[in-house]
């Protein structure tokens, strides 16, 4: 179906999240912050050539480089900046209305949440193409 990019640093996390997508057909990488994210999507080292997910969930308070950076530095790449974000973060309005500003996040998810509504909105995301904001 879709490929989709985890960056999360709790392997826990990565790994429910992963088994449940995979289960849906998708294909999943991961990366556990927004450098080795950057990696993973052939920005940073620059490689063309890579594939780029069809969905990024994205996790906030990472090391390294947490995910609030990470989407600023897509947002400023042509071949990224279009590519979907769901932010799933346990911190609270503030970050919120600093990422729902943002023009490439598509849904703000608070943990914890239901796998089953972060599925339908994979779902909503890939068969609209339409950025829906959620309140999940």
């Amino acid at each position: 179906m879709a490929r989709i990019l985890i960056v999360d640093d709790q392997p826990e996390i990565v790994e429910l999240l992963g088994m449940s997508l995979t289960r849906d057909g998708h294909a999943v990488s991961s990366a556990a912050n927004g450098r080795e994210a950057l990696a993973a999507m052939g920005i940073e080292p620059s490689a063309p050539e890579a594939a780029l997910p069809e969905i990024v969930l994205l996790d906030v308070m990472m090391p390294v480089m947490d995910g609030y950076q990470l989407n600023q530095r897509l947002q400023t790449e042509p071949r990224a900046k279009g590519v979907p974000i769901i932010v799933m973060t346990a911190r609270g309005q503030k970050m919120r209305d600093l990422f729902l500003a943002a023009p490439n996040v598509a849904a703000y998810l608070q943990k914890p949440f239901d796998p089953k509504t972060l599925r339908e909105l994979i779902a909503g995301i890939l068969s609209s193409n339409a950025r829906p904001k959620s309140n999940a």
